[in-house]
C-alpha cells in the first residue's frame, strides 16, 4: 500500500462492509472519518469512538451541510452509503434514487470542490445482469445489463464518475461479488448468510432458481479491497473499474445449499427446490484484473463463511437472528 495514508471519509462506515473498512484503514495508518445516518445502529463503530485517529459525523449524504462537515480536511473517500440491494430499492424507489443517485452525485461534487483526490465507489457485479453466453464468464469489458433499480443506479453513477476526466480527481469503481460472512454489523438477508441461518435454526428453506450463477466474496475480503484501492498508486487505479472477488468462487445457489448441508446434514429434509427457468440475473464473473493490478487475493471461501455463521449461531454469539437490524429491507 504505497499511496500515503491521509484522512479518509467512509460513508456508511457503521454498516456491514464499512465497519470493517474502518478497522482496516485505522490499522493501515489512515485517519478515518465516518459519515453515517445510523439507520441500522452504531454499535459496529463503538470500539473506535475514543481512537485518536477516528471521528464520527452523524449525518446524511443528501445534506450539503452534513457533507461540508464530513469533508473538511479529507484526502480520500470510500463511498459505501446507499440503499443496498434489490429488495430495499424496490421497497422505496424514491428514497433509493435520492440516496444512490442524487446523494452520490452531491457527495462527488462537494468532494471535488474540497480537493479530495481518491474516490473509491462501491458498485456491484449485479450490473452484469444476465450472461449472453451461458457457458462463459463476464469481466470488466462485458456489456452491462442491469435488471433492477439498484443496479441501474449503480451503473448510472459509475458512468457519472468515469465521465469526469479530471486529472486531479481519481475515481475507482469496485464491483463487489455477492457478500457473505460476519461483520460487526451482521446481515442475514444475503444468500449464504440467510440460507445458513435458516437451516441452522431448523427452519424450512425454499430455494428458487437454484441453477443460476452468482459470484461470492467474504465481507472481510471486500473491505480489504476497498483499502487496497484507497492506497494504490494513481496510475494503477484512477478511472478504472475492477471486479472484486475470485474466479473460483462462482456458485449456483443449489451448490451453496449442498455446502451448507455438508455442515448441517440433519437439515437435509428441510430444503425444497423450486425450479425457475427465467431469472433476470445469472452471471459468472472473472476477477483477474484486480488481482493483477494490486496483488489482491481472497482469504476466505464460501465454506468458511458458512462455518463461521453456524458457529456464531450454535454458540449464541449472535442471537435475536430475526431482528430487522440484520436486514437491509
Amino acid at each position: 500500500m504505497s499511496h500515503g495514508p491521509g484522512t479518509v471519509l467512509v460513508t456508511g462506515g457503521a454498516g456491514y462492509i464499512g465497519s470493517l473498512v474502518v478497522a482496516l484503514a485505522l490499522r493501515e495508518g489512515f485517519r478515518v472519518r465516518v459519515l453515517d445516518n445510523l439507520a441500522f445502529g452504531g454499535e459496529a463503530i463503538l470500539p473506535y469512538l475514543s481512537h485518536p485517529h477516528f471521528h464520527f459525523v452523524h449525518g446524511d449524504i443528501r445534506s450539503e451541510n452534513d457533507l461540508q462537515c464530513a469533508l473538511a480536511g479529507v484526502d480520500s473517500i470510500v463511498h459505501l452509503a446507499a440503499v443496498v440491494g434489490d429488495p430495499a430499492c424496490r421497497k422505496d424507489p424514491q428514497q433509493a434514487t435520492q440516496i444512490n443517485k442524487d446523494g452520490a452525485e452531491l457527495l462527488c461534487k462537494q468532494a471535488m470542490e474540497t480537493g479530495v483526490r481518491r474516490f473509491v465507489f462501491a458498485s456491484t457485479c449485479s450490473n452484469y445482469g444476465k450472461m449472453a453466453d451461458q457457458n462463459g464468464y463476464v469481466d470488466e469489458t462485458s456489456p452491462l445489463a442491469p435488471v433492477s433499480l439498484y443496479a441501474e443506479l449503480k451503473v448510472a453513477f459509475e458512468r457519472h464518475l468515469l465521465s469526469l476526466g479530471l486529472p486531479e480527481f481519481e475515481p475507482v469503481i469496485l464491483r463487489f461479488a455477492t457478500a457473505y460472512g460476519l461483520s460487526p454489523r451482521p446481515r442475514f438477508d444475503l444468500t449464504v448468510n440467510e440460507f445458513t441461518r435458516e437451516l441452522a435454526l431448523n427452519r424450512r428453506l425454499e430455494v428458487f432458481g437454484g441453477q443460476f450463477w452468482r459470484p461470492y466474496a467474504h465481507v472481510a475480503d471486500i473491505a480489504t479491497a476497498c483499502v487496497l484501492a484507497l492506497a494504490a498508486e494513481p496510475h494503477l487505479v484512477a478511472y478504472q473499474t475492477f471486479n472484486v472477488g475470485d474466479s473460483t468462487e462462482n456458485y449456483q445457489k443449489q451448490v451453496i445449499v449442498r455446502m451448507i448441508l455438508e455442515e448441517l446434514p440433519e437439515a437435509r429434509n428441510l430444503v425444497t427446490s423450486v425450479r425457475r427457468d427465467e431469472d433476470p440475473r445469472d452471471y459468472r464473473v472473472r476477477f483477474e484484473k484486480f488481482s493483477s493490478a494490486l496483488g489482491f487475493s481472497i482469504t476466505r471461501r464460501v465454506i468458511d463463511g458458512i462455518r463461521e455463521i453456524v458457529l456464531a449461531i450454535r454458540t449464541g454469539v449472535v442471537s435475536d437472528l430475526d431482528n430487522p437490524r440484520y436486514r437491509n429491507s
